[in-house]
């Protein structure tokens, strides 16, 4: 691949799905430590708008690529973070054989890559690994609760067979690995159309949209500032930990209560509706971040207040386009499988 002249004396590292929400803000962190970035993405989910900003820098590159098909890069490389998936349960439905593809023969492209160039390599697992939980908060030695054939299964499944290939590769050919476990996160440059609960509730109420809770909105999630989750992934590939760590924001909050806040935080009038819960939905997300703690000296620091005040700002600045660009129908067969 053409790239442009590498600085021999900056480290180079490799973001796939750096495109998307979690990659593009890698890739600005990674700029701004002084980096070269290779960012890869095949755009199935990424948007280009992310990255834009970061085009003309010098110590920037994108390449348009499928990690499932074989990878040559050029040059050194010290370090790969592979955040390529699709990353919602619209995405599941669309592309369930990409998604599986991507956990799987995406990441065992890239850990021989990383084993041949002699370069480090972080895969973002996922708190799904845990499935509706049995366990609560969920500890990284939680085995986790997952229906392998349900519609979600296709996600949790990839990213469970991503940690094994991973520690497989750790243990038998000695390549420096990493595994962060990602609990929900939000903030700017998330899709609205994405079926994750933040951006469809903000959605709903730019729109005037009633917001849709579905079961009787008991059930829990805890949110993690943008910011705060790219500071963990930093600090766990510099460390010398290889097995998951938990990276999220411990301050639990149920569907009902979250609703409640959007409306405050918007200021609009609309009513809060009830749906059937769909199939195989978490019913607690509450990660045990104590390794995080003690391993890294890492825990998050932006209130919710906050950052939803400044999620919410950037939804505000979106065009009508994208505001009403939402694929209901998709979720809607999610819901009833």
């Amino acid at each position: 691949m053409n790239l442009k002249t590498q600085n021999s004396t900056k480290k180079t590292v490799l973001i796939t799905g750096a495109a998307g929400f979690l990659g593009s803000h890698l890739s600005d962190r990674f700029i701004k430590e002084g980096y070269h970035v290779i960012a890869m993405d095949n755009l199935i989910t990424g948007d280009l708008k992310n990255i834009e900003h970061l085009k003309d820098n010098p110590n920037f590159e994108f390449i348009n690529h499928d990690v499932s098909k074989h990878i040559t890069i050029d040059g050194k490389l010290d370090y790969i973070l592979h955040f390529a998936s699709p990353a919602s349960p619209i995405d599941y439905l669309k592309i369930p054989i990409q998604t599986l593809k991507v956990g799987s023969l995406g990441t065992h492209n890239l850990l021989g890559l990383a084993r041949a160039k002699n370069a480090r390599m972080l895969i973002a697992s996922t708190s799904e690994v845990y499935g509706d939980p049995k366990v609560h908060p969920q500890t990284e030695e939680y085995w986790g609760n997952v229906n392998p054939i349900g519609p979600r299964g296709v996600y949790d499944e990839a990213k469970r067979f991503q940690e094994a290939i991973t520690m497989a590769y750790h243990r038998y050919h000695g390549v420096e690995t990493r595994i962060v476990r990602i609990f929900n996160t939000y903030g700017p440059r998330m899709r609205l159309n994405d079926g994750r609960v933040l951006p469809a509730f903000i959605g709903q109420a730019l729109r005037g949209e009633d917001l849709t809770v579905f079961g009787k909105g008991n059930q829990t999630r805890s949110f993690c500032y943008v910011d705060d989750l790219i500071e963990g992934i930093y600090r766990l590939l510099l460390s010398d930990y290889a097995e998951p760590v938990n990276i999220g924001n411990p301050d639990e909050i149920t569907i009902l209560q979250f609703a409640e806040e959007i409306i405050k935080l918007t200021g609009t009038k609309q009513k809060i509706i009830f749906k059937e819960l769909p199939v195989d939905d978490p019913m607690q997300r509450q990660p045990n971040i104590d390794k995080a703690r003690s391993i890294l000296g890492w825990e998050p620091k932006v209130n919710r207040a906050e950052g939803l005040k400044i999620t919410y700002d950037y939804f505000k600045s979106l065009t009508a386009e994208d505001l009403y660009k939402v694929d209901h129908k998709n979720f809607n067969d999610y819901i009833k499988k």
